[in-house]
């Protein structure tokens, strides 16, 4: 069966389940620095992308895409993303 018979079944939640072709090629050229990429918590959007900008003494600096938070998490590589077999993710959150 082609990928667009299998995900017809989903009607017009399919394009939000799973990237088009030229968008997983794009995800999996993107560059990504796993030390570096993390999730921050947010009070509104529960999580938003992030960078480590430095560690000192146990305190890490991030620049988020909404401003600076406390507690972060690892994040998975964007060729991850809206990937149908999570058992290949290295984060679950």
């Amino acid at each position: 069966a082609s990928p667009d018979a299998e995900m017809a079944a989903f009607g017009e939640a399919a394009p939000y389940l799973r990237k088009s072709e030229k968008e997983r090629i794009e995800a999996q050229n993107k560059p990504f620095d796993a030390k570096t990429s993390v999730f921050v918590v947010h009070p509104k959007e529960s999580f938003v992308k992030g960078t480590i900008q430095s560690r000192e003494s146990g305190k890490v600096t991030v620049k988020s895409e909404a401003g600076e938070e406390d507690q972060i998490f690892s994040m998975n590589p964007p060729k991850y993303d809206k990937v149908e077999d999570m058992a290949m993710m290295t984060h679950l959150h």
